[in-house]
């Protein structure tokens, strides 16, 4: 069990630009927009839990930055051209938080409104107690419905008594040959990196199956970084497309 005194700090990523959805961190959901909902929930951890977060937004866009400010939030600006969510978080640790000494740096995809703190503190507990680099968050799936070859879903090969994940893929993974099995693993974009598995991410090379697939975390595996994961039985809508919001609406009014 982890001291009170872990320091960890909480860094969205959030861009204007989005081939699926532009402009989604500012789109609405009921009368907050996205980017507020996810940071407003994750800024509660720090009142909920034994550990000391810091939360802020990361962006590249005049206008997030201006939201965030208005609603009181922390945000911070890295313009540089990254191709990925890690590598910006990485900037912004480097440039404005690396002397505050944090245990974990944590980067939670800002298209998350329905992700509780306590996931993070759980998530938080796992990974100090670990040897693991990087963890993350999957979810048990118990059928192979369409969710399960849709490629914008990632799925993991993850290991239950252990916690170890073997390999992400947007292919529908894994076989049954023998038909019987159904259970499979969704993964959730939360990564949790210690300090140094976070410099050796952002010093790699761009991997061949990162390449494959367009998913970072395959670096990490492919670069020699143990990654392992927690468990969840919580709702999530990771919001891709504009109807995704009205799914997030009705989550929050207790439609299924």
């Amino acid at each position: 069990m982890p001291s009170e005194n872990k320091n960890c700090l909480i860094l969205i990523p959030a861009r204007f630009a989005s081939t699926r959805f532009p402009g989604k961190p500012l789109s609405r959901i009921f009368n907050k927009t996205m980017i507020q909902m996810v940071y407003e929930n994750l800024n509660n951890s720090e009142k909920n839990g034994s550990f000391k977060f810091t939360v802020a937004v990361v962006t590249d866009d005049d206008r997030i930055e201006k939201h965030v400010q208005s609603i009181g939030g922390n945000v911070i600006r890295v313009d540089d051209q990254v191709s990925t969510g890690s590598e910006r978080i990485f900037l912004g640790w480097q440039r404005f938080y690396k002397n505050d000494c944090y245990d974990l740096i944590i980067n939670v995809q800002g298209d998350e409104p329905l992700l509780k703190p306590s996931l993070i503190e759980k998530l938080a507990r796992f990974h100090l107690a670990s040897d693991y680099d990087i963890a993350t968050v999957v979810v048990a799936k118990e059928t192979r419905d369409e969710t399960f070859i849709d490629p914008n879903k990632v799925k993991v090969i993850y290991q239950k008594d252990t916690g170890k994940c073997h390999y992400f893929s947007r292919s529908p993974i894994p076989f049954a040959k023998d038909g019987n099995m159904k259970e499979w693993f969704l993964h959730v974009g939360i990564y949790s990196y210690k300090p140094t598995a976070l410099e050796s991410f952002n010093k790699a090379q761009k991997s061949f199956y990162e390449k494959a697939e367009n998913l970072e975390q395959l670096r990490a595996l492919e670069c020699g970084l143990k990654m392992g994961a927690i468990e969840s039985q919580d709702t999530f809508i990771g919001v891709d497309t504009p109807e995704d919001i009205t799914k997030v609406e009705g989550v929050l009014c207790g439609k299924k």
